[in-house]
């Protein structure tokens, strides 16, 4: 498909969390339309992930690992990520999700990862970026979400406790950094065929005692548009929401779901 053309050429972004999934369909977005993409992965993922990168877009990609729930991981990817690219425009959050599991399947040490991992990371990572935001005169953040920031989410409780966690950081800090010319946004997907949602739905199967397909057969049903989003639509309004042609889109949260979600 061709690109929107949403004025992103020689931008500077950085995607945490970029090497498959998600991550990855909003890094290629953002290159596909011109930007200078920096991507971070925890497991050594990320130099293979930016050369397919590069070479399906053409673009410059630059490749750093990172754990996003460390503060020292953190504090060291900024530091490189910032004289690589010269300067920072556009963060983008992303995090593997929490470890799914109901109030009693979940100890001390599961919460406190969750935290580290979905809440935190963010957190960090804006404030690590202000001051690159600040030497540009504004940037752009856009953190991904999940539908929990809507509706409670069966087996993910710690998706269900910090997204919306997430979205209530979002809309304080498009208030408060919005004289700053930083916009801040979400985007939360519903259902996209990723491996994360694989992962998810055999963990259903298993604690449900059913099979893979029946538990995939069984969301599907609930689409009103009858199949799963791809990562790549996702990738391109995520995008849109971190360019000039959203420049008035400051403290939203978008439901990429395929109406699936039923909450006002």
């Amino acid at each position: 498909m061709a690109h929107m053309d949403l004025n992103l050429h020689g931008k500077r972004a950085l995607v945490n969390a970029a090497s498959q999934g998600l991550g990855y369909a909003v890094a290629e977005a953002l290159a596909k339309e011109g930007a200078r993409v920096a991507i971070s992965a925890h497991d050594g993922s990320a130099a293979a992930a930016a050369e397919r990168l590069a070479a399906a877009t053409g673009a410059e990609v630059h490749a750093f690992d990172a754990d996003v729930a460390s503060l020292a991981s953190l504090e060291t990817l900024f530091e490189q990520v910032v004289p690589a690219l010269g300067g920072l425009d556009i963060l983008v959050n992303n995090a593997g999700g929490p470890p799914p599991g109901g109030f009693l399947d979940l100890g001390e040490a599961q919460w406190a990862r969750g935290y580290d991992l979905t809440l935190m990371s963010v957190v960090r990572s804006i404030r690590l970026a202000l001051p690159a935001f600040d030497a540009a005169g504004g940037g752009r953040v856009l953190t991904m979400l999940s539908s929990s920031v809507k509706t409670s989410l069966p087996n993910l409780l710690l998706s269900n406790v910090y997204r919306p966690g997430l979205q209530g950081l979002i809309k304080a800090l498009a208030i408060e950094l919005g004289p700053r010319n930083v916009q801040v946004v979400g985007l939360a997907p519903g259902r996209i065929a990723t491996e994360r949602t694989r992962q998810l739905d055999e963990a259903a199967a298993k604690k449900a005692g059913k099979t893979f397909a029946e538990v995939r057969a069984a969301s599907i049903a609930t689409m009103p548009m009858g199949r799963f989003g791809e990562p790549e639509e996702f990738g391109r309004v995520g995008a849109f929401l971190c360019s000039p042609a959203a420049a008035y889109v400051n403290g939203s949260v978008v439901l990429l779901d395929g109406g699936s979600v039923r909450a006002l």
